[in-house]
């Protein structure tokens, strides 16, 4: 969904002697970094440890009752019953004993519990997932990381560095460029498409240098879109389905280069679904 696709992530399932005392499964999630593969996030089963131990100390039933799970316990073959009812008697008992319970009421207790569940009482799990923000971002940074050729101004082609960030983490989604800067026609509408855009996303409005060399700051910045104001802005598109048309933007795409022209009134609308 943030752009770090299958590919990037191996799951570890943690061995028996390496889980923590109160997890009865965990899996980390590793991303494949350039200087090796580490752990992004750390999921683990805790059972029903937490409540157990609140309920233990507090005195108080942490217990709840689910009428789906009576509904759907009354649907089981005898069988089913049997099974469920004896692994979630052991997960109890087990769960006492360690807890230094005498054993003789460790196994009432669990009896008791493992009867409650066919009445839709039990004691909920917890699901821990524990995720370091700061790696994350390192991993979205090193996924991003492009280099490729592309075109300067004269058609030379030269190396150019980019972050493809997925829209939706992208720090700014939209450059904003007159072609101009000494062309006070064009900077007002390139002004008045920055101002109509910013109530809704990150814009950075640039106006210096060449454009090629403002397209490029952009790309090492990760902007996934520029939309430039030009003269067919002001004086209508000369060919294609938008021929003769006035106040209209070409988009650049990051990724590729490519280009399109869209319509000022229509920009807002044309962006927002791309950068979600």
């Amino acid at each position: 969904g943030i752009g770090l696709p299958r590919t990037t992530l191996e799951e570890y399932w943690q061995k028996p002697e390496e889980l923590a005392h109160y997890a009865r499964a965990t899996v980390d999630i590793l991303f494949k970094f350039p200087f090796g593969t580490q752990e992004l996030e750390g999921i683990a089963a805790r059972s029903d440890f937490d409540l157990s131990q609140h309920e233990r100390f507090s005195g108080k039933p942490m217990g709840v009752f689910d009428d789906d799970l009576r509904a759907a316990w009354g649907k089981l073959d005898d069988a089913r019953k049997a099974d469920l009812s004896k692994r979630y008697y052991e997960a109890r008992l087990k769960y006492l004993t360690k807890m230094g319970v005498e054993p003789a009421k460790a196994e009432t207790e669990a009896k008791e519990d493992a009867e409650g569940l066919g009445k839709g009482q039990y004691i909920p799990h917890v699901i821990e997932p524990s995720a370091g923000v700061d790696r994350l971002i390192l991993a979205l940074i090193c996924h991003a990381y492009h280099e490729d050729q592309m075109p300067d101004e004269k058609g030379k082609l030269e190396t150019r560095v980019l972050l493809r960030f997925h829209p939706r983490v992208a720090p700014i989604k939209v450059g904003v460029l007159p072609l101009l800067r000494n062309k006070p026609d064009l900077v007002k509408v390139a002004r008045e498409v920055r101002d109509q855009l910013r109530p809704h996303m990150n814009v950075f409005y640039d106006d210096a240098g060449a454009i090629g060399r403002r397209y490029r700051r952009q790309d090492e910045a990760g902007t996934p879109f520029c939309v430039t104001v030009d003269f067919e802005t002001l004086e209508g598109v000369k060919e294609g389905a938008l021929a003769g048309q006035k106040d209209t933007v070409t988009v650049r795409y990051r990724d590729d280069g490519r280009q399109e022209r869209v319509a000022v009134g229509q920009l807002l609308d044309w962006l927002l679904p791309k950068i979600r």
